[in-house]
């Protein structure tokens, strides 16, 4: 059966990283996911909101998607690729987790 967005399957996390922001200086962007990757889950309490791109060498910008404070999302990406973030305002930490 093939994954539904509209409903989370129950997942493992395995590795975590920290994607430290600064005030909408420069996008800054993760280690490269794992070989076995192929979802991970983000959250940001940065009140701002943060936008982020995901790919092998990805750089975000405010043309990116947006993840809005305290929100969590899954997103689906392929082993090797990165995900990238910026902010607008304020400083903190994108929390990226590696799901299996």
């Amino acid at each position: 059966m093939g994954r539904n967005f509209g409903n989370v399957e129950a997942v493992r996390p395995n590795i975590r990283q920290v994607v430290a922001l600064a005030t909408s200086a420069t996008a800054v962007a993760s280690s490269a996911f794992g070989a076995q990757t192929f979802t991970i889950r983000i959250a940001s309490p940065i009140s701002a909101g943060v936008y982020y791109a995901i790919g092998v060498a990805p750089t975000a910008t405010t043309s990116d998607s947006f993840l809005p404070n305290t929100w969590v999302e899954y997103v689906r990406v392929s082993p090797g690729e990165k995900i990238s973030a910026i902010t607008l305002a304020g400083t903190g930490n994108l929390s990226v987790t590696e799901v299996i």
